[in-house]
């Protein structure tokens, strides 16, 4: 029975996991993604998820907090500055894990992990806008494009020469 296991050990003693684990978070902020074992990479996003959700508000303690796990201090300005400026308004889910297959020498299961915002080819280069979804099955607003316009009329360009004719 797994009562109350909540964290993977990873075949490691407490103070080498939380070591490996904050390198490894330091080196996804470095470079945006990483390749590890599938194991490593869902405890890296347990792990580093928390932090990029305290490094949205730049506050000293904030700062602080993340810098006792990451004990780093380029991984922490780098998070707090473009990280946090990239993933401002998301609410969650700032990595994703992609499986890459079985490593050659051992056939352990490999994966990706990156940082969602900083991959252009998943994004398409642009940011996607979200409709709001209602509730309600009500009719939708009638748009500018449906009504129609009134132009006022435009004045020609001839008036300008017409003047300087006349005064001459």
């Amino acid at each position: 029975m797994r009562h109350g296991k909540k964290v993977n050990h990873l075949s490691r003693q407490q103070g080498h996991r939380r070591s490996m684990l904050a390198n490894m978070a330091c080196s996804l902020i470095e470079h945006k993604r990483i390749n590890t074992t599938v194991a490593k990479a869902k405890a890296l996003k347990q792990f580093i998820e928390p932090l990029i959700t305290k490094s949205k508000e730049d506050t000293t303690h904030n700062r602080r907090i993340v810098f006792a796990y990451l004990r780093n201090k380029y991984g922490v300005t780098e998070l707090f500055r473009e990280v946090a400026a990239k993933v401002g308004d998301r609410p969650g889910g700032y990595t994703r894990i992609i499986k890459l297959g079985n490593r050659l020498g051992d056939n352990a299961d490999m994966a990706m992990i990156e940082l969602v915002d900083f991959n252009e080819l998943y994004n398409g280069g642009k940011k996607e806008e979200k409709k709001a979804k209602s509730r309600r099955g009500g009719k939708a607003k009638k748009t500018e494009a449906a009504a129609p316009e009134a132009k006022a009329p435009e004045a020609p360009a001839a008036d300008s020469t017409s003047t300087t004719e006349a005064a001459e």
